[in-house]
C-alpha cells in the first residue's frame, strides 16, 4: 500500500501526552473514521491556537472554536515581538513559536501556554544579515535561516547570502549556529519529513540582458550534526571576486515559497514573477525531476504555498489575486489539479502566508498583509475545496505577515505514518 493510502494516524503531541481526556479520544474517533465534518453532540472548546505576525504590533493570538473554526482573540494578545517580524513556526511538539524578525535580524522564542496559548518570551538569537525565512526539521534537532548577505555584503553593496545551522537543544532553546554558503536571494526553505533533505530556493538576478533565474538547492542533511552537502545538480562554488555562486534545479525566475507533501516525494516551488507553480518528483538520493507538464498556473503574484497534513490537497495564496487557489495532488504523479467545488477563493488583501492547524486539519488561516486582517476557511474532506468559517475576516493588529497554527495540548495531531 502506498503511503497516500494508509490510515493517517491520529497521535497525541508530547505536550498532552499525560492528558488523554475524553475530548482527545472524542477528537481522535473522529479523525480515524475520517469525519471531518463536526456532529451536534460536540461540546465547543479549543481544538488550536494561531499566531499571526504582524510589523510594527508584534504577534497575534488566537484560539480556534472546534465547532465552527473562528478565532477568538486570547487575553493580552498582540504580544510584542522584534523588528519586521517576517516568519513564524512551531516546534514539532506545539510548545514552542519561533518568530524571525528581519528589521533587526534575530529570532525570537516563545513558549505556548498549555491552558490559554499565550505566548511568553524566552530567547533571542542573531542569524545572518536580513533574513528571509526558517523550518525546523520533523525531528526537531535543527532549525534552517535563510537569510539574504553574508559579512561584507548589504542592500547597497549586494551579494550572496546563505543558511544558518541552529541545532535545538532537548528544551527548545538553539545553539550557536554555523553557516552554509548559497547563493543570492535565498528566500525559502523546507525539510522532508521521512527522508534526510532540505531544499532552498534562492532568486539569481539577471545578468546584462539576461533574465533572473531561480534555483531549488537540493541538500543532504547529517542527521548528527545538521550539516548541508549539495546533491544533484546543485553545486556552490566561489567565482574570481570572492562571491559564492550556487546552481541547481530550475525554478522559474522570481521563486517565492517552497512546501513538500508530507509523504516526502513531492516538491512545489511558487514563482511570483510568471504566475506559476513548479513541481517536482523526490527521486533516490533526493535528487529532483520535474513533474510532467509543470509549471502549473497559479493567481496573480503568488507567494505562499501549502499542502495539508494528509498530503491530499494544496492551496497558494496569491497576493494580487486576493485569493487562495485549491488544488488536488494527484497521488501517482504528484500533479496538481484544480479542486472541484473551489479552484480559487476569495480571502482578505494581499494574502502573504497560510496555516493548516494540525489538530483536525480541516481549517486554514491566511495573514493578509493589506486588510490587517487573518481569514479563516474549512477544507472539505472530498475536493479540498474551500469555505469560509463563521464570522471570517478576523481583525489583526498591524500589518500581517506570516501565520502559524498548533494543536491545543489536549487534541490529537493529523500526521502521515510511513
Amino acid at each position: 500500500m502506498s503511503l497516500t493510502g494508509k490510515i493517517f494516524e491520529s497521535t497525541l503531541t508530547d505536550k498532552a501526552a499525560g492528558k488523554a481526556s475524553a475530548i482527545s479520544r472524542i477528537a481522535s474517533a473522529l479523525l480515524l473514521t475520517g469525519a471531518f465534518g463536526l456532529t451536534a453532540c460536540t461540546r465547543d472548546y479549543t481544538v488550536a491556537y494561531v499566531y499571526a505576525t504582524a510589523a510594527g504590533a508584534g504577534i497575534n493570538e488566537y484560539a480556534v472554536d472546534y465547532q465552527s473554526g473562528a478565532l477568538v482573540p486570547v487575553p493580552g494578545s498582540p504580544v510584542a515581538a522584534g523588528n519586521n517580524p517576517v516568519k513564524i513556526i512551531a516546534s514539532p511538539n506545539g510548545l514552542f513559536i519561533y518568530a524571525l524578525n528581519q528589521g533587526d535580524s534575530t529570532i525570537q522564542e516563545f513558549a505556548v501556554d498549555d491552558d490559554n496559548g499565550q505566548l511568553t518570551s524566552k530567547n533571542t538569537y542573531p542569524t545572518g544579515a536580513n533574513p528571509t525565512s526558517m523550518v525546523m526539521d520533523p525531528a526537531g534537532k535543527f532549525l534552517y535561516v535563510t537569510f539574504t548577505y553574508q559579512q561584507g555584503y548589504s542592500a547597497s553593496n549586494p551579494g550572496p547570502g546563505g543558511v544558518n545551522i541552529f541545532p535545538v537543544n532537548s528544551d527548545f532553546s538553539l545553539g550557536t549556529p554555523t553557516v552554509q554558503p548559497l547563493g543570492n536571494n535565498p528566500v525559502g526553505v523546507v525539510v522532508t519529513s521521512f527522508t534526510p533533505y532540505v531544499y532552498i530556493i534562492d532568486a539569481e538576478p539577471a545578468v546584462a540582458s539576461g533574465s533572473p533565474v531561480g534555483w531549488i538547492l537540493a541538500f543532504s542533511q547529517n542527521t548528527t550534526n545538521g550539516a548541508l552537502t549539495p546533491i544533484g545538480k546543485t553545486n556552490i562554488s566561489v567565482d574570481n571576486t570572492g562571491k559564492t555562486v550556487a546552481v541547481g534545479y530550475g525554478a522559474g525566475t522570481n521563486p517565492s515559497a517552497i512546501a513538500a507533501d508530507p509523504t516526502s516525494r513531492f516538491v512545489y516551488v511558487t514563482d511570483r514573477s510568471t504566475n506559476q507553480l513548479y513541481g517536482n518528483l523526490v527521486i533516490s538520493g533526493g535528487l529532483l525531476q520535474p513533474m510532467q507538464n509543470s509549471p502549473f498556473a497559479t493567481g496573480l503574484l503568488p507567494v505562499a504555498v501549502t499542502v495539508d497534513p494528509r498530503g491530499k490537497y494544496m492551496y497558494v495564496a496569491n497576493f494580487n489575486s486576493n485569493t487562495v487557489s485549491a488544488y488536488v495532488i494527484d497521488q501517482p504523479t504528484g500533479a496538481p489539479v484544480g479542486s472541484v467545488g473551489s479552484s480559487a477563493t476569495s480571502v482578505g488583501t494581499g494574502p502573504s502566508c497560510l496555516s493548516i492547524e494540525p489538530a483536525l486539519g480541516v481549517y486554514m488561516y491566511s495573514a493578509n498583509n493589506l486588510d490587517n486582517t487573518t481569514t479563516g476557511l474549512k477544507l472539505d474532506a472530498h475536493n479540498g475545496s474551500l469555505q469560509n468559517v463563521q464570522n471570517t475576516p478576523f481583525p489583526a493588529a498591524g500589518t500581517p505577515t506570516c501565520i502559524v497554527a498548533v494543536a491545543n495540548g489536549s487534541h490529537a495531531t493529523q500526521v502521515v505514518s510511513p
